[in-house]
């Protein structure tokens, strides 16, 4: 064998070598590729699918539930100032719409009249006066003489019935002076009452008519402090309060005063607290509601007769309640629902039945455990039984929700 034939044989080897060498190398590569692609395929399948909300468990307590009804502020005492006695006004004094004492005087009508007709009175019981000692000194005298036989037993009878009838005119003519006093009096118009008056509906120099029937109104007073709160409550409500007083859970408005809680149309907060005072004896059979009334304390005077306002009444007994923040409630028609988070990692919905706001939270009365993980917040990007990312929600979250 020749020397270029044995380099040739040795070229094929190393070509050869070559190759195996290569081959090798590239089924390493091909190997390794294929485990990477695994491992990425494996970790994407573990990752997390669908969008991240966030979920919170509802807040169980026990609560009491408030009802809210509209209504108006009444004066307890409503007056119409009006003069007993007829004459001329001759002062009105008093500061239009201020507030007013009991006894405080208000108009004066012209007592002159009244003064001359009190000293008539006087006079005519002083001719009475005389005129009954007179009577009575006769009968004595009758009464001697007839036991002396010296006189008739009718003349003495006549001389009795002659001090009856003195004794008649002298109580008449006491009664018409009292009753003078009483005008001379009435010239005086005082305050009933203490509360806030109008102004002043008649000007000085104004003849008006006094008495019992069809006096002169002069102004109106109302009171004050304390003052009620009239509103009225639906059949159903009044039907409701019923149960609850049979079953145990709430004792009726009629036996006890519930407390109440008011706020007017400017304020946040039901910052003017009472207690319920009277529940009325029949439905309203033209608005088929119960009249309710309400009292409350006025110190200041900020709560005035007419102003209109709401009024929230206790409206059950206390018991355990399932709460959730409204911004979680959801609707579709009819239906109320919350998003939950299962414990496959998929959104479902849940149909619930809701009740009040208690403490700024939603009452939710049916369809939800106080475990379940009700999404509070991404609620929607999720679908039914699309899969979610589910997240806890932090403390900050949760003091935000209210929750905590």
């Amino acid at each position: 064998m020749t020397k270029q034939v044995r380099q040739t044989r040795n070229q094929i080897k190393l070509i050869a070598l070559a190759g195996a060498a290569a081959v090798a190398l590239a089924g390493l590569g091909a190997s390794q590729f294929a485990a990477s692609a695994t491992e990425t395929a494996s970790q994407e399948e573990a990752a997390p699918v669908g969008p991240t909300v966030t979920v919170a468990h509802p807040t169980v307590k026990d609560i009491v539930e408030w009802d809210e009804y509209s209504g108006r502020f009444e004066a307890i005492d409503n007056v119409e100032i009006r003069a007993r006695v007829s004459g001329y006004l001759t002062e009105i004094a008093f500061t239009p719409g201020a507030i007013v004492r009991a006894g405080d005087l208000l108009f004066r009508v012209d007592p002159r009249p009244h003064e001359a007709a009190l000293a008539a009175a006087k006079a005519d019981l002083a001719g009475a006066d005389a005129s009954l000692r007179n009577a009575r000194a006769e009968h004595r005298r009758g009464k001697l003489l007839l036991a002396k036989e010296a006189i008739s037993k009718e003349a003495v009878e006549n001389r009795l019935r002659a001090m009856r009838v003195a004794e008649a005119e002298w109580a008449a003519a006491k009664a018409n002076v009292e009753q003078a006093e009483l005008n001379l009096e009435f010239t005086e118009v005082r305050a009933p009452i203490t509360g806030r008056i109008s102004d002043d509906f008649v000007s000085e120099g104004n003849l008006i008519v006094g008495g019992a029937q069809g006096g002169t109104v002069l102004s109106t007073l109302v009171s004050m402090d304390p003052i009620y709160f009239e509103f009225t409550a639906s059949e159903a409500d009044y039907l409701k309060y019923l149960r609850l007083d049979r079953e145990g859970a709430r004792v009726s408005g009629r036996d006890k005063q519930h407390p109440v809680r008011v706020k007017l149309m400017d304020e946040d907060s039901f910052a003017h607290e009472g207690k319920l005072s009277f529940v009325d004896n029949q439905i309203d059979r033209s608005t088929g509601t119960m009249r309710g009334r309400a009292t409350l304390a006025n110190p200041d005077g900020v709560l005035a007769p007419g102003m209109f306002g709401r009024l929230q009444l206790l409206g059950s007994g206390e018991y355990k309640a399932v709460l959730i923040p409204d911004t979680a409630i959801q609707t579709d028609q009819s239906e109320k629902f919350v998003w939950v988070a299962t414990n496959d990692g998929v959104a479902a919905r849940q149909p619930i039945e809701l009740g009040p706001i208690v403490d700024g939270l939603r009452v939710v009365r049916a369809g939800l455990d106080a475990d379940a993980s009700v999404i509070v917040s991404g609620a929607q990007f999720v679908q039914a039984n699309a899969p979610i990312n589910a997240q806890e929600a932090d403390d900050a979250r949760l003091a935000q929700l209210n929750l905590r």
